[in-house]
């Protein structure tokens, strides 16, 4: 205890003021406002995709209801558009076409591309840069170019013709655009040799994430080339496969510029697909109305499948 000196000496202290503390700032604020510069920064190309994807589509759905020329005064057909399209035995034939697409715009791409990952991973060879280089060239390649390259090839006189008669099979020449049997087909392999170059550089690059060790593993087991494959490259390249598989059948659904610059869906309607229909019934007939149907349709046709491939491809 202090003395009674000590008390009277001791110096004053003064009394502690007491101020209103500032309240702690909540974390939640914090997030908040991260959240709203986020959507401030998205705002404007949220109102671009708006203005250039979401009304577009919209009124493609609102005039798909209407009969309409697209000058004079519409009028509500319901679904006839619709059935149209279901029931019209041309438009019909449409879609056996891009069925017969999908095989070679699709199906035989990506066999061809996981085939040469698979001979890549196994050990490179002498040429393959090459190889690579010519046939992901399509990639670099507008399809219009393309299409007027192949369509001189396949031309009565072109190269491919004189190719058959200088091997003495001249019985085999024809003009293959113009040919009822053979113009789908031919087609068909242009959009194979276009998309090939996608697929098999897609492959690739799956490969080099997968690890050695494994191929090293399954070939200590006395795996073979074919079991290698199926055990450890097919399993290492799912995600790149589904890529694939979505934007190639996509790609054949919405074949356009190439059939047009070839053969404008002839001769008669063998090579007729969706969209060269759709910009048939829209600027030549004129049907907007059927055209917005056909144009639904498909969009909705490409979602479905996307949205299946890439539900497969996630489950474990």
């Amino acid at each position: 205890m202090l003395s009674t000196d000590e008390k009277t000496t001791a110096p004053h202290r003064p009394a502690p003021v007491v101020t209103a503390s500032t309240p702690p700032r909540r974390p939640g604020g914090l997030a908040r406002r991260r959240r709203l510069t986020g959507l401030a920064l998205a705002a404007i190309p949220l109102a671009l995709y708006g203005a250039v994807v979401l009304i577009p589509l919209a009124q493609s759905v609102r005039y798909s209801f209407y009969s309409w020329d697209g000058v004079g005064a519409a009028t509500w057909v319901g679904l006839r558009n619709y059935a149209s399209f279901a029931t019209d035995p041309v438009l019909r034939s449409t879609v056996g076409h891009v069925l017969v697409l999908v095989v070679f715009f699709s199906v035989l791409p990506i066999v061809l591309g996981l085939l040469s990952a698979a001979l890549l991973a196994r050990g490179r060879s002498r040429g393959m840069a090459v190889y690579r280089w010519i046939f992901f060239l399509p990639q670099v390649l507008t399809s219009v170019v393309v299409a007027l390259v192949f369509r001189r090839i396949y031309a009565l006189d072109g190269p491919l013709n004189s190719v058959l008669q200088a091997v003495g099979l001249g019985s085999l020449a024809r003009a293959w655009l113009a040919d009822f049997t053979w113009a789908l087909p031919a087609l068909g392999l242009v959009g194979t040799w276009a998309t090939f170059g996608f697929c098999m550089v897609l492959f690739i690059s799956g490969t080099t994430a997968i690890n050695p060790e494994l191929y090293e593993a399954a070939r200590m087991d006395g795996a073979g080339p074919v079991r290698e494959f199926f055990c450890v490259t097919l399993p290492g390249l799912r995600g790149q496969v589904a890529i694939a598989v979505t934007l190639t059948v996509t790609a054949s659904l919405r074949t356009f510029d190439l059939v047009w610059v070839t053969t404008r869906g002839g001769p008669g309607t063998s090579t007729l697909t969706p969209a060269v229909a759709l910009y048939r019934a829209a600027f030549q007939n004129p049907q907007v109305g059927l055209a917005a149907a056909i144009g639904v349709t498909m969009a909705v046709l490409c979602l479905l499948i996307a949205v299946v491939v890439t539900r497969t491809a996630e489950r474990d």
